[in-house]
Parts: C-alpha cells; sequence; structure tokens
C-alpha cells in the first residue's frame, strides 16, 4: 500500500511540475513609448493686399 501511495504522490509531483514549467508567463515587454507629433507648422502672413486696411486717423477736433 505503501508502494501505491508513493507512486501515485511521485506522479502527481511531475505533473505538478510540468504544468509549472509548461504554463510560465511569457516575460512582459515594456510599452513602446509613442513618438512625440511633429510641431504644427506657423500659419503664413497674410498676403500685402489680402491685409486688413490701417484703421484711418482721428479727424481733428474743431477749434472753437
Amino acid at each position: 500500500m505503501k508502494r501505491i501511495l508513493a507512486l501515485l504522490l511521485s506522479l502527481l509531483l511531475i505533473a505538478a511540475f510540468a504544468l509549472a514549467v509548461g504554463c510560465q508567463k511569457a516575460p512582459e515587454k515594456p510599452a513602446e513609448a509613442p513618438a512625440p507629433a511633429p510641431a504644427p507648422a506657423p500659419a503664413p502672413a497674410p498676403a500685402p493686399e489680402n491685409a486688413p486696411a490701417p484703421a484711418p486717423a482721428p479727424a481733428p477736433a474743431p477749434g472753437k
């Protein structure tokens, strides 16, 4: 009877080691940091013909 119990326990131990080795979790790779987005290009300056007209100078106050 002791031989049967020893045989069963040894088989159980072998099976446990086989499962432990076979089901190992794969090492996790660190997530790559996303590349920074390039800065947006500055808006072009308006062409002189499309530039807003300058504000007119205020009229001089009438003298009394």
